[in-house]
């Protein structure tokens, strides 16, 4: 078994790890504007997981979080990764593999450059963890659907081009009660609501989307009729196992600039380093690194062996997840008062690492998987 990557991953990876500094928050307004997603598109995110047939990089799962991994890594502000990680895992795979092959074509090119940012519509006011009830509905007319209701919480609504939109179209169906839609921010129909004020990943805009008798026509239907749900767990494998590599690069980041502020910062005429508890606590935050990364690349390379990832997936997202918010406030005390002062960054940090443990699952909900996985 090789833990090794090729010249040609690691080539890749410090590439994407070096220009990724064009969109660190220094670098950069901190609004997810035109020329940051033309940023994330040179950088390959935006499509690096579809064919280059349709215009993306042709990357499997494990090359694909080796990239975001790297951009994240490389400073890169962690809401615009999350940005590219939700327009492209949520909304750009299901398109690739389930809307029909006129569909497909004429929206893949535009999805992998950047001329059209998309947006995942499944959460709701009343449906944020159990996505089985959806108040949303999708009544069948004369070619296509008129969708009625409400979501919230839409990663790239403010500011999507398209939306991935999930609606009832058989109350009775149980598992095969909902339908995806692949629907055009110009529908008659739709209106985006502003951005919600958030306190962490402020670089990926998050809005309310209302449906008002907003017809999607039959091309637009991703699957068939009834898979909704079908079409959302191809969506979320992918996502578990490759979005949350964005939180090793981070968990890297952080834990080479703790190791520098301990080697330097001197306390009881010793430097930090050499304070057992300091020491201690590094080699706590390399332990979480490394195995929720060996975990993560578990994940990416069933989905590249074609076999389910469900189990490691879960397992990775929580591992992952967790050491994210964990490490990040053990950096905190490690460098003690300076964390509060916002120069640091440190607080930035943890915002940005508290929302991993709720989106995508919970993780309560990821140890359900888990047991399921394991047949109870």
């Amino acid at each position: 078994m090789d833990f090794g990557l090729s010249a040609e991953q690691e080539e890749r990876y410090a590439r994407t790890r070096e220009a990724a500094r064009a969109l660190s928050p220094k670098a950069c307004s901190g609004a997810f504007d035109e020329t940051v997603r033309k940023e994330l598109a040179a950088l390959g995110l935006l499509g690096a997981a579809v064919p280059k047939e349709y215009g993306g990089t042709g990357l499997g799962a494990l090359d694909t979080a080796l990239v975001f991994e790297a951009a994240s890594e490389g400073g890169a502000d962690t809401g615009f990764l999350f940005a590219a990680a939700a327009h492209l895992f949520a909304c750009v795979r299901p398109v690739l593999e389930f809307a029909v092959p006129a569909t497909r074509n004429r929206l893949l090119p535009d999805l992998c450059s950047g001329a059209l940012l998309a947006g995942n519509a499944m959460t709701e006011p009343d449906a944020g963890s159990d996505v089985s009830r959806l108040a949303t509905t999708a009544t069948r007319v004369d070619g296509g659907y008129l969708l009625d209701g409400v979501k919230s919480f839409v990663s790239n609504g403010p500011v999507a081009d398209l939306y991935l939109a999930y609606a009832t179209t058989d109350p009775d169906g149980g598992y095969f009660a909902s339908t995806a839609f692949a629907v055009d921010r110009r529908t008659p129909g739709l209106t985006a609501g502003g951005p919600m004020g958030k306190t962490g990943l402020t670089g990926c805009q998050a809005g309310e989307v209302r449906f008002s008798r907003c017809f999607v026509p039959d091309e637009k239907v991703l699957g068939a009729p009834g898979q909704g749900q079908v079409v959302f767990q191809a969506s979320m494998r992918w996502e578990r196992s490759c979005l949350f590599a964005i939180y090793l690069g981070q968990q890297e980041r952080i834990l080479r600039r703790c190791v520098r502020h301990a080697r330097d910062r001197r306390q009881f005429g010793k430097r930090l380093a050499d304070l057992p508890p300091v020491a201690d606590r590094l080699a706590e935050m390399r332990l979480r690194l490394e195995s929720g990364r060996l975990l993560l690349y578990r994940a990416c390379a069933e989905i590249d062996a074609g076999r389910d990832p469900a189990l490691w997936g879960a397992m990775a997202k929580l591992s992952v997840s967790e050491a994210a918010v964990t490490t990040a406030l053990d950096a905190a005390r490690i460098f003690g008062g300076r964390a509060f002062m916002e120069e640091y960054g440190l607080g930035d940090e943890v915002r940005d690492a508290l929302p991993a443990t709720t989106f995508s699952g919970t993780s309560d909900i990821q140890r359900q998987l888990i047991a399921r996985e394991m047949g109870l």
